[in-house]
């Protein structure tokens, strides 16, 4: 079986499947693709290209489900760690499967980008959402978009929503 929107399709995974979680690999591309497509087919996200994916395949963290009670395993949840200046990266592309949704798995992710972004010493997160208190929660505060960063407008302007963006910012500092 298939959740499915406008043609976008994720597998149907078991809710109570093993988790684990590893770095992305070039082969987790077409489940990116698809569970990223899924939210951004219902406005929760914008869309990202496979070539971008594969261009920044290494920023992405994934929650891998296993197999379960006859069910197939697969991509349970995605977030991505994209540096963008010395002093500043950018959490991006947090989705996590339907099935999945209010089990700590977002924050596991978060989490994960931000203990990589601290062994590299990088001194904050930026993050663009929907989720003003998800974000709260992993201890971001919202920021005024004058405020940004310049490489991050440089980023915006690519951007098919640059002239019409509600997306809120969102910023922590790690020391």
């Amino acid at each position: 079986m298939t959740l499915t929107l406008d043609s976008i399709a994720i597998p149907e995974l078991h809710s109570q499947a093993p988790l684990s979680v590893r770095k992305a690999r070039l082969s987790d591309i077409g489940a990116i693709h698809e569970l990223i497509g899924y939210w951004a087919a219902r406005g929760q996200m914008l869309v990202r290209s496979r070539a971008l994916l594969a261009e920044s395949i290494r920023d992405f963290h994934l929650v891998i489900a296993q197999e379960h009670e006859g069910q197939p395993g697969g991509l349970a949840g995605v977030c991505g760690l994209h540096l963008l200046a010395p002093d500043l990266a950018e959490i991006r592309g947090l989705a996590i499967h339907p099935n999945f949704q209010g089990k700590g798995l977002g924050k596991l992710l978060v989490d994960a980008c931000e203990a990589e972004a601290r062994t590299i010493d990088l001194p904050a997160l930026f993050a663009w959402t929907y989720q003003q208190g998800f974000f709260e929660k992993c201890g971001f505060t919202r920021m005024e978009k004058t405020n940004l960063h310049p490489k991050v407008w440089s980023e915006c302007q690519r951007c098919a929503f640059f002239e019409n963006c509600n997306e809120i910012a969102m910023f922590k500092a790690l020391i």
